[in-house]
């Protein structure tokens, strides 16, 4: 048997006899059976993307490239810290890291070979670069750079370590691309990052009433994403109560939680180095007549209008298509002049990745991309609507990897 079904059935078992200790136990079982599951994952392949990004090379017309952002050369060759540059040439790969890092870059980057800094970055990068340079006879060399990561500080610091002769050309998101359709390995963290994350909505209603404040429903939630197992939050939560509700991005704040209006909770947790991002809209207090119907209406028109979106994923549809579906729900029901953002954005190594989903995007969906659903509206002064699910682009369809309840609730 995997250590995948051994340990599954072993969790299982026991977060079915912690019910009486409550969601924050339940959680934390959940979570190391998520970190116990991503053991039984195959190892990523480095040298496979590496491989990928050298053929882009060759398309582009470059010999090589200087990646900067970290993202990028951890899902290049692995390395999880601060600090790091890394050269990717038909020859090989170098990874460029300082002296803190030494024993860390040894244990994690695969595919490349690692030089120890123990002065500036770029003038060890220059003095490495210049050394083969030279013995190349001085032959024409154009290194592409991450034009997108770099400052112009940081451009020009990068010329002067550089021997004169050098070209530098600025590229665009030629690691994300390759970021943007994930493998299977990325997929199953994928998974148990959004697995975790749900657990933290049910924690979250045990301790939304009104009276309570919007950041401490905030450390309540993250505490139990950190005894479950997450390395941090995926960004800042939002826990944004009452008129603040009307926010797309109204991070938790000291304001009290009052009766009678919605609370939208935006969270995430990484997890493997994978981010999960998910939304849920709570409605705060009693509350009858008119005014309630109108909560209703508003909640299931975002409802179906992301239900909407959601079908409307496969492959070859583009990310324009998804957006357009979500906004002739909305429109239909009156409330089209109030979805005031895009309708998603892939998620990966990073909260926000492409594609982008949002009107006239024409980047065709493919399987592998792993994109957020996430329709709302907001009225100014009133309260706001939000609805977010992470999906997986599958053949002939897609997988919807948010599994939480998305009924109307009232606490």
């Amino acid at each position: 048997m995997r250590i995948q079904g051994l340990f599954r059935v072993v969790f299982e078992i026991a977060a079915r006899n912690v019910l009486s200790a409550g969601t924050m136990a339940k959680g934390v079982v959940r979570g190391l059976l998520h970190s116990l599951l991503l053991l039984d994952s195959e190892p990523m392949n480095f040298q496979s993307r590496q491989k990928k990004l050298r053929e882009q090379l060759a398309s582009a017309k470059l010999d090589a490239l200087l990646v900067s952002h970290l993202p990028n050369i951890r899902y290049l060759c692995g390395f999880t810290g601060s600090a790091g540059l890394l050269l990717v040439a038909e020859a090989g790969s170098v990874f460029f890291t300082d002296v803190r890092y030494d024993t860390q870059s040894r244990d994690e980057v695969k595919g490349a070979k690692v030089v120890i800094a123990r002065k500036a970055l770029l003038n060890v990068l220059g003095e490495w670069i210049s050394a083969r340079w030279k013995k190349s006879r001085g032959e024409g060399f154009t290194i592409g750079i991450e034009a997108e990561h770099q400052t112009v500080a940081e451009r020009k610091r990068l010329v002067d370590a550089l021997p004169s002769g050098l070209r530098l050309r600025s590229t665009v998101a030629l690691v994300e691309r390759l970021r943007m359709v994930k493998e299977d390995d990325e997929l199953d963290r994928i998974r148990a990052a959004v697995r975790l994350g749900a657990t933290l909505f049910a924690r979250a209603l045990e301790v939304l009433r009104p009276g309570v404040k919007e950041n401490e429903v905030a450390a309540e939630m993250e505490y139990a994403a950190r005894r479950a197992g997450a390395e941090e939050m995926s960004f800042p939560t939002i826990i944004a109560s009452g008129t603040r509700s009307a926010l797309p991005h109204g991070r938790a704040t000291q304001q009290i939680i009052e009766p009678g209006g919605f609370v939208v909770c935006d969270f995430g947790v990484i997890l493997a180095g994978y981010c999960s991002d998910q939304t849920r809209t709570v409605w705060v207090g009693g509350g009858a007549g008119a005014g309630l119907e109108e909560a209703r209406h508003a909640y299931q028109s975002v409802r179906e209008a992301q239900e909407a979106a959601i079908a409307a994923v496969q492959p070859g549809a583009t990310a324009g298509d998804v957006d357009a579906a979500a906004r002739k729900v909305l429109r239909k029901g009156g409330l089209g002049r109030y979805f005031t953002h895009s309708t998603g954005h892939g998620v990966g190594l990073e909260i926000h990745e492409t594609p982008r989903v949002a009107a006239g995007q024409e980047e065709v969906l493919k399987p592998g991309m792993v994109i957020t659903i996430e329709p709302g509206v907001y009225f100014p002064g009133k309260w706001g609507v939000r609805i977010e699910d992470m999906v997986a682009v599958r053949e002939g369809g897609c997988e919807v990897l948010t599994q939480t309840s998305k009924d109307f609730l009232a606490v």
